[in-house]
């Protein structure tokens, strides 16, 4: 059985085919929308990994789903033979705590919840429209990011605000980026043979969060209602006080301005002038102030709620760093753990420094030899968690 797997970002796409839950191919199309767009494609053929990369800009990512498909087909892969497609949905709010096989009902419920998620669940919802007219054979899955933190109590997922907005309007914390909390808790819960483990996983890239797992689920997140909260992001705000909005449409703001700067306008692209943690990085090697700034910012506020995940759990086992920016940055890796000796959390620099190209493991161990938590650095891979969800779905449904 042959999976395709669609994972859109708010400037990528990762995916992956699958059959019997090895990859036969997995591409990236990375800086949509930017100057510099690039696309890497490995193809496995016989034990033998073949690189085809191409420099081109892509506006959108329907012109990025249609080269995929192109290059899909250049390894004559044929669409009919495709079973299902997986499609990674950021926001599932009320309506979704499970993996769901995706209807006209689907998805005008996903449609709804575009102005919670305003990035990503449309481009998500794009992927489904474009994946049904191009793979009019295959059954459509949709995976859902917020499912992984339905475990998190009621004490943690209310706000201090009258019933109503719960009650009429669903207004609660969700928590995002919960396939690769998942995937990554799950493979370090085996590494570590533990399943009592106390885990605090990070997940850092353009967008980022933070989780606290105890005992395999979810107990807190960063991110709440919408991805805009916690953590400080490529182009999101993250936390700011809600005051800062009335304040600023009495100044004139529209809200609909006002949405746009939040989540497009605001967090290291607002701080240093760039959304790419590797263009800032280039700048703060170079010495610039703003660049600086933005790196200590970021790294204060993952420490931040490193501090309130260990007080949530009453301890933690593992640290561990996921996402583009926790499995490649060395600089920033070195800045969270900085000053946390009073935790057990001390980094080995020397560990630290390395490059996930270089390795043959997905799970690297960075922290001092003796030290009381592990420091965990481990490859994501929310494509291969979303075909395990797929899986179970539709043998569920069968």
């Amino acid at each position: 059985m042959k999976l395709l797997i669609l994972n859109l970002g708010s400037s990528s796409i990762k995916y992956q085919l699958l059959e019997n839950n090895k990859f036969l191919i997995k591409g990236l199309i990375e800086r949509i929308g930017m100057s510099g767009s690039r696309i890497k494609q490995i193809v496995l053929k016989k034990q033998i990994l073949k690189k085809s990369i191409l420099n081109k800009k892509i506006d959108n990512h329907f012109l990025g789903i249609k080269k995929m498909k192109n290059l899909l087909c250049d390894e004559k892969v044929i669409t009919e033979e495709i079973y299902a497609i997986g499609h990674r949905i950021v926001h599932g709010g009320y309506f979704f705590s499970k993996p769901t096989i995706i209807s006209d009902n689907v998805k005008k419920k996903i449609k709804k919840l575009f102005k919670i998620a305003p990035i990503h669940n449309y481009i998500n919802y794009m992927g489904i429209k474009i994946s049904e007219k191009i793979f009019k054979t295959s059954i459509q899955v949709a995976v859902f990011d917020t499912e992984f933190h339905s475990t998190i109590p009621k004490k943690s997922y209310l706000y201090a605000i009258p019933d109503e907005f719960y009650l009429k309007h669903y207004i609660r914390s969700y928590g995002f980026h919960g396939i690769s909390h998942k995937f990554v808790s799950k493979t370090a819960i085996q590494y570590l043979k533990n399943n009592k483990v106390k885990l605090i996983t990070m997940h850092l890239g353009n967008g980022s969060s933070v989780t606290a797992i105890n005992s395999g689920k979810s107990v807190e997140t960063s991110m709440g209602f919408s991805p805009n909260s916690g953590l400080i992001m490529g182009t999101r705000s993250g936390d700011i006080d809600s005051n800062i909005i009335f304040h600023a449409l009495k100044k004139g703001f529209k809200i609909d301005e006002l949405i746009e700067i939040l989540n497009k306008k605001s967090g290291m692209l607002a701080l240093s002038g760039y959304s790419d943690m590797r263009d800032i990085k280039k700048k703060y090697e170079k010495g610039d102030k703003k660049a600086i700034l933005a790196y200590e910012m970021y790294a204060y506020r993952v420490k931040k709620y490193i501090g309130i995940s260990i007080s949530v759990m009453n301890g933690v086992d593992a640290l561990i760093f996921t996402g583009g920016i926790g499995e490649n940055d060395i600089l920033m890796r070195k800045l969270i753990c900085k000053d946390l000796d009073f935790f057990g959390i001390k980094l080995d620099k020397k560990k630290n420094n390395f490059n996930f190209i270089n390795e043959k493991k997905n799970v690297i161990e960075i922290q001092k030899k003796k030290n009381k938590v592990k420091i965990l650095v481990i490859k994501t891979n929310e494509e291969f968690q979303i075909s395990e969800d797929i899986l179970f779905i539709l043998k569920k449904n069968n």
